[in-house]
């Protein structure tokens, strides 16, 4: 399943109100670091289709970014029944996106 773009909008249809595992990426296009875990992210989507996988532009979606104190990009937010249960911050390998959503 390829990845999805959140706005405050939809987050509540397709984050909180989710059943099973979202795995949230906040970025922006202006971010070197973002650039470079998005397709990896978007693999992780690809492998994992019963894991639901959204993208949340920070430039876009301040009111978001604010919501769970975003101060640093990327930043990854694993939720599991509509309940954030982990995080991670900066440029990691797919393994640890992986792992980050186990």
């Amino acid at each position: 399943m390829s990845a999805i773009t959140i706005t405050k909008d939809n987050f509540q249809t397709e984050v909180l109100s989710a059943k099973g595992t979202v795995l949230i990426d906040f970025w922006a296009s202006w971010c070197g670091p973002c650039r470079m875990l998005s397709p990896i992210v978007d693999q992780v989507a690809d492998e994992h289709p019963d894991i639901k996988v959204g993208k949340i532009n920070v430039d876009e979606e301040q009111e978001l970014a604010a919501q769970f104190d975003v101060m640093s990009i990327p930043m990854l937010v694993v939720f599991k029944d509509g309940q954030k249960v982990n995080e991670s911050v900066g440029l990691i390998p797919k393994e640890k996106v992986t792992e980050l959503i186990q």
